[in-house]
């Protein structure tokens, strides 16, 4: 249940991110220069299409599915993975929930045993 509860947060606030980095290229202003550069609306894309499928997979977990626990795991490392490249334009915002990431991936995995042990 805390992981599906936050997968569904994380990928709605993924998706009002990439609709804010979409909409205005104002919103967000570079911290300073980064290996990583890439164009803000790609980015904002990245984001919107990624937090759709996590919240997607929250839903799943919610329902009990089986095949959103994988899903979970995955995403939320991608997810990291997209937060990580995103430093230069949010930095506290990105490792916030790059550490909720983290979360979701230990409760995924942490309750993994007693569900496929019965």
């Amino acid at each position: 249940m805390f992981a599906a509860v936050l997968l569904s947060v994380s990928g709605v606030l993924a998706v009002l991110q990439g609709i804010a980095a979409i909409a205005e290229d104002d919103v967000y202003a570079r911290v300073g220069s980064y290996v990583f550069e890439f164009d803000l609306t790609s980015w904002g894309w990245i984001h919107l299409i990624l937090g759709i499928f996590v919240a997607l997979t929250g839903v799943g977990l919610f329902k009990g599915a089986n095949w959103a626990r994988a899903a979970g795991i995955c995403l939320a490392g991608l997810s990291m993975i997209a937060n990580f490249l995103w430093l230069p334009y949010q930095p506290w915002w990105a490792l916030t929930l790059m550490a909720i990431n983290v979360f979701i991936i230990w409760a995924l995995c942490a309750s993994w045993s007693r569900t496929t042990a019965g």
